[in-house]
């Protein structure tokens, strides 16, 4: 059975953090979430998460995050289980994000580390289907701050959760219409077409991922 995309409920995500990878000992300091479901949105979620470790210099720098607006934060066993409560069912929901195996990596390592079953989420990376609809011609790269700009957003990256996970929900919308052109309207071509696309482009990478 298919379904289609406009029936679909999508859960924007974006991550602040204080390195590169939750392999090295980095950990998240903000989620930033956005709920929607036929262009109509559902929600939002975001909170700063203490990582109980020193911000460096240049990730305050980055995204303006200091040590002490994380003070006073909830630690990441108090609000991973309020996220996966906003996400909602796996049956159901299906995880964007801008570069998604980034957010990805550390949102299984913290279910890892506090004993949760991470749910088996359909995912879909903005990156991988921006690259595919996309050509050199039309963007320099696929940074989320330039195809903020070449959609037009509403809402400008800033290296901060929900501002990043909002822009990227216009994003989306915006590869929603242009995959109209390739008749893809249902959730299951859109993964395909996601799945092929990254197949592609290991074989033939362009495009930078970070703002």
């Amino acid at each position: 059975m298919q379904t289609a995309l406009a029936q679909t409920t999508f859960v924007i995500v974006d991550l602040e953090t204080t390195g590169a990878s939750p392999k090295k000992g980095a950990a998240i300091t903000e989620i930033g979430a956005v709920k929607v479901r036929g262009g109509e949105q559902m929600g939002e979620f975001s909170s700063f998460v203490n990582p109980l470790a020193p911000i460096p210099e240049y990730i305050t720098d980055m995204t303006g995050i200091t040590d002490l607006m994380l003070a006073q934060a909830p630690v990441i066993d108090e609000i991973f289980p309020t996220f996966l409560e906003f996400a909602g069912s796996h049956t159901e929901t299906v995880l964007v994000a801008h570069n998604a195996p980034f957010d990805l990596s550390f949102l299984k390592s913290a279910a890892k580390d506090l004993d949760f079953s991470w749910p088996n989420y359909k995912t879909l990376d903005t990156v991988t289907v921006a690259r595919q609809l996309l050509t050199k011609e039309d963007v320099p790269n696929c940074k989320l701050s330039t195809l903020a700009t070449y959609f037009g957003t509403k809402t400008e990256p800033t290296h901060r959760a929900l501002d990043d996970a909002r822009a990227t929900t216009e994003i989306l919308h915006g590869l929603f219409e242009k995959l109209g052109s390739l008749q893809i309207y249902t959730l299951e071509a859109l993964l395909d077409f996601a799945k092929t696309a990254a197949h592609i482009q290991r074989k033939n990478y362009w495009g930078l991922t970070s703002i």
